[in-house]
């Protein structure tokens, strides 16, 4: 129902990481309320529409190349962790819970090709 009315109302729908970046809990930090702010704000007023993305394997996620006023090191998680294979395993292990986890909804398969991959 939400993927329908973001198309019926041509509106832009983000996810913010306003959790934890840079490693595990213990490891890595909550994300500032700066940064949070400085990609909000770029958000709405459609700064962050013009930027260039990428996509995070896993989650199919388009990451921000950069954006003003955040550290670019920080748009993408896996360039936050200090040890990036630590990052590729627990984005691999938080994938396949997820996808364990969907199997119990009834979704068409466009939903659920749209879902993280596990490797």
């Amino acid at each position: 129902m939400l993927g329908k009315r973001l198309t019926q109302q041509k509106a832009s729908c983000w996810l913010v990481n306003t959790g934890w970046s840079g490693g595990k809990f213990g490891v890595g930090k909550r994300m500032s309320l700066k940064i949070t702010r400085a990609l909000v704000n770029a958000a709405l007023d459609g700064r962050l529409e013009k930027m260039e993305f990428v996509t995070e394997p896993a989650f199919g996620l388009s990451i921000p190349v950069s954006c003003p006023d955040v550290p670019a090191e920080i748009l993408n998680p896996r360039n936050a962790w200090a040890d990036k294979a630590a990052y590729d395993k627990t984005a691999a292990e938080l994938a396949t819970r997820f996808e364990a986890n969907f199997k119990q909804f009834d979704a068409s398969e466009a939903i659920r090709a749209a879902g993280p991959k596990a490797k």
